[in-house]
């Protein structure tokens, strides 16, 4: 049949302003084989489906096309027990929902640029570091650590050679119950080698969950520059948040109970953080033996000029002290913290050290400072998620002295208005900060 020319005309018309796809928006794949066809031919804008089950990749599944996302049918319903994927020179590719269980790992390397790493779920075991990332700009969010026993790190962040990762995003992450009972090499999360600690990573760690962090004692071991860590929560661990090597983090509005912070190197800001131990050592200034460390040291880098201010440190023993080290503390400051315990000495510091102290309010115990506090009861009350906050009439409020113009807001955060109130929090009648909780985070997570 011959159209007509209004027909044709017509057809043409139409086929103008409606869009027909090339390809299929959705590709499903049921073995490790059909998978790797799939993305041999993916498309960017993709999503690539494997199919729930055990799956044993005995050869590397490679991604070589940019802009897709593969994905597991249901999280945690697709298990790797062996192999994984191996990322080339590839970008904004999203990897999502798979099972890392028995040896198999995963490795963003340099070439795979603002990749996305989510809902995975990184289990048992393995032969170094469960999920090491050495590309730029990559997102590590709502992932499940869990159930390690033997030595290595759940995340590991580095980069090529001297060089280190940079913008990496660590967020609403649940790390959980590493075990292994050496002295050192369990962190949950390293961020950098000593090797890089002069090397600005940038990086974000943020509304993580840490519990039964005790494969190390550092659950944050960053050894990189200019990184930024904030509003996580520790329970359960003896890991603490440790800057271990490099220069000018912040660490900021962190709920830690049984845990703690500790630093290395200069200038960074430590602020309105909630620590919460039963014994002692919420802050620790950390021993030097070393003035400042070159590139390649692995000593231990003697705190210059870290700013200790606005957070609730409440313990048992010396609540605030410093390791014993060759070289003390240098130009630091304690300022306007809400310190309480039972110590005789809840301010410890190794002689010689140069701190300023101003501002504080300490209760319970002896101060062991000769100035620079008040000695008067905070009132802090316990609120409905177990955080102790101020309750009206507080000495604490409107108290602050000095200066510390980048702390515009409290743990909540909620903003800090007039003159700042003593400790991590601003007083309000509408709390709004709780510790995380497994619901909060991980592969399951809203």
């Amino acid at each position: 049949m011959i159209r007509s020319l209004a027909a044709v005309g017509a057809a043409a018309l139409l086929s103008s302003f409606v869009h027909v796809p090339a390809f299929a928006a959705v590709v499903g794949a049921s073995t490790v084989s059909s998978l790797q066809a799939a993305l041999d031919n993916a498309r960017p804008g993709q999503r690539i489906v494997l199919a729930e089950g055990v799956h044993l990749a005995d050869k590397p599944i490679k991604i070589t096309k940019s802009g897709i996302t593969v994905a597991a049918r249901t999280a945690g319903g697709t298990v790797f027990t062996r192999g994984g994927f191996e990322l080339g020179a590839v970008r904004d590719v999203t990897i999502e929902g798979f099972v890392f269980d028995g040896t198999s790992t995963l490795t963003v390397p340099v070439e795979a640029q603002a990749t996305r790493i989510t809902r995975n779920t990184y289990n048992g075991n393995k032969d170094g570091a469960s999920l090491t990332v050495s590309a730029d700009d990559v997102q590590v969010d709502h992932n499940t650590f869990s159930n390690r026993s033997n030595e290595g790190v759940y995340l590991q962040v580095t980069g090529p050679g001297s060089e280190i990762a940079k913008r990496t995003w660590i967020h609403h992450n649940h790390f959980y119950n590493h075990s292994f009972t050496g002295t050192n090499g369990g962190e949950s999360i390293r961020l950098g080698y000593s090797h890089k600690q002069s090397k600005s990573a940038y990086a974000v760690i943020e509304h993580n969950l840490f519990e039964k962090a005790n494969g190390d004692s550092e659950a944050i071991s960053v050894k990189a520059s200019d990184n930024t860590v904030r509003f996580n929560t520790i329970r359960d661990s003896k890991g603490y948040i440790v800057l271990r090597h490099g220069n000018r983090t912040t660490v900021e509005g962190n709920l830690l109970f049984g845990s703690g912070i500790r630093f290395h190197g200069n200038d960074h800001r430590v602020f309105n953080n909630y620590v919460q131990n039963t014994g002692d050592r919420a802050i620790v200034f950390g021993k030097g033996s070393e003035t400042d460390s070159g590139p390649a040291s692995t000593s231990h880098d003697r705190p210059d000029r870290v700013t200790v201010a606005f957070n609730t440190l409440v313990g048992t023993g010396a609540v605030v002290d410093s390791d014993t080290g060759t070289y003390a503390p240098k130009d630091c400051v304690l300022a306007n913290n809400v310190i309480q315990g039972s110590s005789s000495k809840l301010i410890d510091m190794m002689s010689g050290s140069t701190v300023g102290y101003e501002g504080n309010i300490v209760w319970g115990g002896t101060a062991g400072i000769p100035s620079g506090y008040r000695s008067v009861d905070p009132k802090l009350v316990r609120d409905a998620n177990g955080l102790l906050r101020l309750s009206s009439g507080s000495p604490a409020i409107d108290a602050s002295a000095g200066s510390n113009s980048y702390v515009t807001r409290d743990f909540d955060p909620q903003s800090r208005s007039g003159k700042p109130d003593v400790g991590a929090d601003e007083y309000s009648s509408s709390a709004v900060r709780k510790p995380l909780t497994k619901s909060d985070v991980g592969a399951s997570a809203p």
